[in-house]
C-alpha cells in the first residue's frame, strides 16, 4: 500500500515508520523544513526507544521517506493519514483543529483517484464530518472515504504498541474504506488483524472515552494513597490488591505527583468541552482534572514538610523532569508545577533528567542543570525522585547520604522500600505509605 502521513510529530513519525516497516511504502510531510532536513540526515526531532533504528532501517529499504510538498504523495497514495498537533485551544480548552482542517484543505486538491483519508490525530467527535465536508467543498470530484484511525501508543513503548496493539479503531461504514484500512493493518496478524470497525464518530469517542478513564484511574489511586497516608495503610498493597481482581486490572494504579504529558491534560479537558457543547455533565471526568491539578501543586508543600514545614534557602535536588521515563516529553510534565512550587517557597532547584533537560530548559529556565544523579545532589537538603527512570532506581545511598547536607529523600513514586531507606540513614517520604527516619 501507498501511505502519505501528514505530521511528522510523535504519533505522525512513530506511525510512518511502522507502517513502512510492515513493508507498505510511506512519505511523511511536514512544513517545517529544518525537520525535514534533519529526518533526512537521520535526525530524530524527539526521543522514543527504537525508534532511530526503525527509521534508518526503513529509510534505507526505500520504504520511508520525507519531504515538505504533499501534493505527489497524496496524489500517489491508498490512504493519506492526518497526524498533525490538536493542542488545547487557549482560553477554553477545546482541541484546535486548525491544523487538521488546514491539512484537509490541502490534501483535497491534491487526491487523484480513490483514497481513504483517515484522521489519526486526536479529535473531537464529529471533526471527520467537517473533515469531509471541506474535502468536498475543495474537490467535488474527490472519491474519498474519510475514516477515524485513533491512536494508542504509550510514550516510551510506542513502537511496540503500534506492532502488538490491544486493538486496532476504525472508524468507517464505507466497504471500500473498510478494505483499504484492513489491507494496511494486515501485517499485524498472520490470521486477522485485531480490526474494530464502528461509525466514524464512535470511533472519535472511543479514543477520549480510554483516556478519560485511564486518568480517572491514576486519579483513584492517588486519592486513596491520601488516605492510605493518614490511616496508616500501604497504597501499594491496596493497588495490588484490588488490581488482582481482573474487573479492575493492574494498570494505571500507581500513586504518584499526577498524571502529565501530550494526552490526558488534553484530552480530558476537550471531552469536557464537546460534553458542555452537547449540554452534557461529565461530573466524574471534571472531577479528576480538577484533583489531578490540585495535585501537582501540592507535591511542593510535601517536600516542604519533609524539611520541617520551610524551604526558604534550602537546596533540592529534583532527579526526573519528563512526564514519563523514557521520552523526553515535557508537556504538562508534574515536574513543572512542582519546581515552581519549590522555587516559590525560596529554595534553590537543582535538577537532572537523563533525556530531557535540553526540553526542560524552556519550560524551568532558573535552575541548575547538573550531569547525572549524584552532581544533582551535592549539597541538596532533600533529593526528590519525580520520574521512575530506570537510572534512578538503584542509587548508591551511601554515596548520596555523603554527598547531601541533609539525609532527606522525597520519593514521589514509591521506587524505594522505607524500610530499606531507614536502614540506610534516610528520612524517607514517599506517596500513599508510612514514613522512615533515619
Amino acid at each position: 500500500m501507498r501511505i502519505a502521513m501528514i505530521g511528522t510529530g510523535y504519533v505522525g513519525l512513530v506511525s510512518g515508520a511502522c507502517f513502512a516497516d510492515f513493508g507498505h511504502d510511506v512519505t511523511c510531510v511536514d512544513k517545517d523544513e529544518k525537520k525535514i532536513a534533519a529526518l533526512h540526515r537521520g535526525e530524530i526531532p524527539i526521543y522514543e526507544p527504537g525508534l532511530d533504528e526503525l527509521v534508518a532501517s526503513n529509510v534505507k529499504a526505500k520504504r520511508l521517506d520525507f519531504t515538505t510538498d504533499l501534493s505527489k504523495p497524496v496524489a500517489d497514495a491508498d490512504a493519506v493519514f492526518i497526524a498533525v498537533g490538536t493542542p488545547s485551544r487557549r482560553g477554553d480548552g477545546h482541541a484546535d483543529l486548525s491544523y487538521v482542517y488546514a491539512a484537509a484543505r490541502e490534501i483535497a486538491q491534491s487526491l487523484s483517484g480513490f483514497t481513504v483519508v483517515v484522521t489519526k490525530s486526536t479529535v473531537p467527535v464529529g471533526t471527520g464530518d467537517e473533515v469531509e465536508r471541506i474535502i468536498r467543498e475543495t474537490n467535488p470530484l474527490a472519491d474519498v472515504v474519510v475514516a477515524s484511525n485513533p491512536e494508542f501508543l504509550r510514550e516510551g513503548a510506542a513502537i511496540r504498541d503500534f506492532k502488538y496493539p490491544d486493538r486496532v479503531v476504525v472508524g468507517t461504514s464505507d466497504e471500500r474504506g473498510r478494505k483499504v484500512m484492513g489491507d494496511i493493518y494486515r501485517p499485524l496478524s498472520l490470521n486477522q488483524a485485531p480490526l474494530m470497525f464502528t461509525e466514524r464518530r464512535t470511533a472519535e469517542m472511543i479514543k477520549y472515552a480510554a483516556n478519560a478513564f485511564l486518568a480517572t484511574k491514576i486519579t483513584f489511586i492517588n486519592e486513596i494513597a491520601d488516605l492510605s497516608e493518614k490511616v496508616g495503610a500501604n497504597v501499594q498493597e491496596v493497588a495490588r490488591g484490588i488490581g488482582l481482581d481482573n474487573r479492575i486490572g493492574t494498570k494505571f494504579l500507581h500513586a504518584g505527583p499526577g498524571f502529565g504529558g501530550s494526552c490526558f491534560p488534553k484530552d480530558t479537558k476537550a471531552l469536557i468541552k464537546i460534553a458542555q457543547d452537547y449540554d452534557v455533565s461529565l461530573r466524574i471526568v471534571e472531577s479528576v482534572l480538577a484533583v489531578n491539578e490540585n495535585r501537582k501543586r501540592a507535591m511542593a508543600r510535601k517536600v516542604s514538610q519533609a524539611l520541617g514545614g520551610s524551604l526558604r534557602g534550602k537546596t533540592i535536588a529534583v532527579l526526573g523532569l519528563t512526564f514519563k521515563p523514557d521520552t523526553d516529553d515535557m508537556r504538562d510534565a508534574p515536574s513543572i508545577p512542582l519546581v515552581t512550587g519549590l522555587i516559590d517557597m525560596g529554595a534553590k532547584v537543582k535538577a537532572f533528567d537523563p533525556v530531557g533537560m535540553e526540553q526542560a530548559k524552556s519550560e524551568l529556565p532558573s535552575i541548575i542543570y547538573c550531569e547525572d544523579a549524584y552532581s544533582c545532589a551535592e549539597g541538596a537538603d532533600a533529593l526528590v525522585i519525580v520520574t521512575e527512570w530506570v537510572q534512578f532506581r538503584a542509587l548508591d545511598l551511601d554515596r548520596l547520604k555523603a554527598t547531601m547536607a541533609q539525609a532527606v529523600i522525597v520519593d514521589l513514586r514509591n521506587i524505594y522500600r522505607p524500610e530499606e531507606m531507614e536502614a540506610a540513614g534516610f528520612t524517607y517520604e514517599s506517596i500513599g505509605r508510612p514514613s522512615a527516619q533515619g
